[in-house]
């Protein structure tokens, strides 16, 4: 992604060519000045990976620190034994969409051509004892996805479409970041929902599935940001909503590559390392004391750590923003529970199975994958065992929820889907239960703390910090690292990278006049 064939236009990110390049703040110096500072970035998920990138690219000197044993943060990969095979395990399958620009222009860092993501042909929404949707062989472009969905989807029927309000659905269409954000300060997903008067079919599969992406209950999750999705993923971009996944697990394909590629940069990557606190030197630059009580120094702090972290660390340094803005990052919240069950058992799906299949209406079950089916691995553990490799989702999972009656529940529901595999054997299981992805709830948008503190020195990224883009999960994670790096570099004026997104406003220049018309007959 470089700044200047970004900036011509002579290259583009995607197929869309309304897409928008959002040009770094251009310095005077050159990486030789950057190469005088040293950059602390705390935590390896993509937005920290993101930021170390965007710095030692400009020659800055750089030291990341990730908690865990591997890169990737909450999308990284670990060994686990299956059957005595070694495997991996995850947190769940993560959808590399062909928007999420800033994203794949990090992963191309390692992967120039991006040969380690895969297309998926297709991604079925299904509704319990109702129809089956599908994304396949849609157009791109909108308006005519729109139209191609809606004429093929059997969740939209021509006596339902009638009750639909028009001025409201005109309201997807007619946004502007981030000032819708600010727009929807106070109403929640549900509200924007129940306003829209979509069918009850559509409204599960089509519209209620991206908020419970972000592990919540529609009607504590933010309308504004839901509506930043519909934009992003169907109305506003022509990149399609189908994806691409990694071909194999998330540390073969991405991250263990990506993470030779920074040591090469010089970046001193550390592993099974956390930071434990922050402090504000004597000669005015920032300590950083890692977990064993090595004390790094340095110009400036990336904090890119998941929020229960960030909130600790920025806690107990005293010295580091102000009341207001303390407050502000202190009152945050995490998403509800998710559960994630990955089975490798001893009977294989029905031949034409889908890789990955949404739900609605199947008890707690959200998602259904087959591991083989996409990722080498677990197609080599499927033919040397004769048996699939199935991974569970249950999003929101409610406070109390005990864990037994929740798996029962969930392989019942499998045995509805595929009944194939009712009875089959498991040779080996993982089950996890997080807490920890950020809430983006129903709060005033501009409250929330973004990129830039208070203190120069210290800069945030990571899918739970504020961006006025329509960019959300792993893209944001993206781009506010990407905007961290350039914050800084263009604190000591030096050229940053910049970065692109979907169009930020409506594709539609008639919308907004046609939208006010129909708020005066409707008067």
């Amino acid at each position: 992604m470089p700044a200047a064939s970004g900036a011509t236009g002579a290259w583009r990110p995607g197929v869309d060519p309304r897409a928008v390049w959002h040009p770094p703040v251009d310095g005077p110096h050159d990486a030789d000045d950057a190469g005088r500072h040293h950059v602390v970035v705390v935590g390896g998920g993509i937005a920290g990976l993101a930021a170390a990138t965007g710095l030692a690219e400009r020659g800055v000197r750089v030291t990341l620190l990730e908690a865990t044993s591997q890169l990737g943060g909450r999308v990284a990969a670990w060994p686990v034994e299956a059957g005595g095979t070694t495997t991996t395990m995850s947190r769940g399958f993560h959808a590399f969409f062909r928007q999420y620009y800033n994203l794949r222009a990090l992963l191309r860092r390692a992967d120039p051509a991006l040969e380690r993501l895969c297309a998926v042909e297709d991604y079925p929404l299904v509704l319990a004892d109702g129809p089956t949707d599908s994304f396949s062989d849609i157009p791109r472009t909108p308006p005519l996805n729109m139209m191609a969905f809606v004429a093929r989807s059997p969740s939209f029927r021509l006596r339902d479409l009638a009750a639909v309000d028009v001025h409201a659905a005109m309201g997807l269409l007619d946004v502007a970041f981030p000032r819708t954000f600010v727009e929807h300060d106070g109403i929640s997903a549900a509200e924007v929902l129940d306003r829209l008067r979509f069918p009850h079919d559509a409204r599960h599969l089509a519209l209620e599935v991206f908020a419970r992406s972000f592990f919540a209950d529609p009607r504590d999750f933010s309308g504004g940001e839901l509506v930043a999705m519909f934009h992003a993923y169907f109305l506003g971009s022509s990149e399609g909503l189908l994806f691409d996944v990694p071909t194999d697990d998330y540390d073969t394909s991405l991250w263990a590559p990506l993470g030779r590629h920074l040591a090469g940069l010089g970046v001193d990557v550390r592993t099974s390392c956390a930071a434990a606190a922050l402090h504000e030197g004597a000669d005015g630059r920032v300590v950083v004391v890692t977990g064993d009580g090595e004390e790094l120094t340095a110009d400036a702090v990336v904090l890119a750590t998941d929020r229960a972290p960030l909130q600790r660390l920025v806690g107990d340094a005293g010295w580091l923003g102000d009341a207001t803005w303390r407050g502000a990052l202190a009152a945050q919240t995490s998403a509800p529970s998710f559960a994630v069950w990955r089975l490798w058992l001893d009977r294989r799906v029905a031949a034409g199975s889908p890789p990955f299949l949404a739900t609605s209406g199947f008890g707690p079950l959200d998602n259904v994958s087959v591991l083989e089916l996409f990722e080498e691995g677990a197609a080599r553990w499927s033919r040397e065992h004769a048996g699939s490799v199935v991974e569970l989702h249950a999003y929101a999972v409610p406070a109390g929820t005990d864990d037994a009656d929740l798996r029962a529940r969930l392989r019942a529901e499998l045995s509805r889907l595929h009944p194939e595999l009712d009875g089959a054997g498991v040779v080996h299981e993982e089950w996890l239960v997080r807490e920890d992805c950020p809430m983006a709830g129903t709060d005033p948008w501009a409250e929330r703390p973004g990129v830039v503190t208070p203190d120069p020195r210290v800069v945030l990224a990571g899918d739970g910090v504020r961006c006025a883009l329509p960019v959300a999960l792993m893209e944001r994670a993206a781009t506010t690292g990407w905007q961290a790096a350039d914050t800084l570099l263009a604190g000591w004026e030096v050229s940053g990278h910049g970065v692109w997104s979907v169009p930020v406003t409506g594709r539609h220049r008639v919308v907004p006049a046609l939208r006010r018309g129909l708020a005066r007959v409707a008067r």
